[in-house]
C-alpha cells in the first residue's frame, strides 16, 4: 500500500472513530456537516474517494480541525526521547512538539546538579512566568533572595523577571515544568 493509501484508509478511520466515539450514527453526522448518510458511509468505507471540500465540513462537525484530521501517523513522533546536558546535570524529555495555546511548552526534566551557589550568573531573569510540579525528589528553587524547598507533590509558579534557578536536593528529582516562549528559550538551551 502506497504513503497515500496508508494516510486515506487512516484519515477514514478517524472519521468513523470521532463518529463512534461521540455516539453519533451516520444520520447524526451527516445533519451536522450538510452530506447525505450514505455519502458518509461510502467515505467511511473506501467506496468513495475524500474530497478537500467534503473534509472541511466533516472536520468541524466531528469538532476537529482539517489538520488533525490528515496528520501523518509517523511512528517518530510517539516516542519522547531525552535530551541529557551533564554540564548543567538536566534531562529533558519535550512533551510538546510544538509550543501550545498562548506559546506554553511543557517538559519533564530530571535535574540531578544542586542549585548553583548565590552569586553566579546561573540565576536567570527574563520576561514571562514558569510553572513546575515536583514528580520525585525535592527541589531547591532559589528565587531572589529566597531558598525554597519544593517537595513531591507541591508545585511553584513565579514571576521570571526575579533571578531564579531550580536544583536537586539531595539526590535527583523530576519535575515537570510549564515554560511559556521566553522561559522555553531561555531554560531548554543546550550549554556553551
Amino acid at each position: 500500500m502506497t504513503q497515500d493509501g496508508i494516510l486515506d484508509g487512516l484519515v477514514r478511520q478517524r472519521i468513523r472513530g470521532l463518529r463512534t466515539a461521540r455516539g453519533w450514527s451516520l444520520d447524526d453526522l451527516a445533519g451536522r456537516c450538510y452530506l447525505s448518510p450514505s455519502t458518509l458511509s461510502r467515505i467511511e468505507t473506501g467506496h468513495r474517494r475524500i474530497a478537500l471540500d467534503q473534509l472541511a465540513p466533516i472536520a468541524r462537525a466531528l469538532g476537529t480541525t482539517l489538520d488533525q484530521l490528515v496528520e501523518s501517523a509517523d511512528d517518530e513522533d510517539v516516542v519522547i526521547r531525552p535530551q541529557r546536558d551533564a554540564v548543567r546535570g538536566v534531562t529533558t524529555w519535550m512533551l510538546t512538539r510544538e509550543p501550545g495555546p498562548h506559546g506554553v511548552s511543557v517538559a519533564k526534566m530530571r535535574v540531578t546538579r544542586p542549585a548553583p551557589q548565590r552569586g553566579t550568573d546561573e540565576l536567570r531573569v527574563h520576561p514571562g512566568r514558569d510553572w513546575f510540579t515536583v514528580l520525585s525528589g525535592t527541589v531547591v528553587l532559589l528565587l531572589g533572595e529566597r531558598t525554597i524547598l519544593v517537595e513531591v507533590g507541591q508545585a511553584a509558579e513565579f514571576s521570571t523577571m526575579i533571578p531564579h534557578a531550580v536544583g536537586a536536593h539531595d539526590g535527583p528529582a523530576e519535575v515537570l515544568f510549564i515554560f511559556d516562549h521566553d522561559g522555553q528559550r531561555t531554560h531548554l538551551h543546550p550549554s556553551p
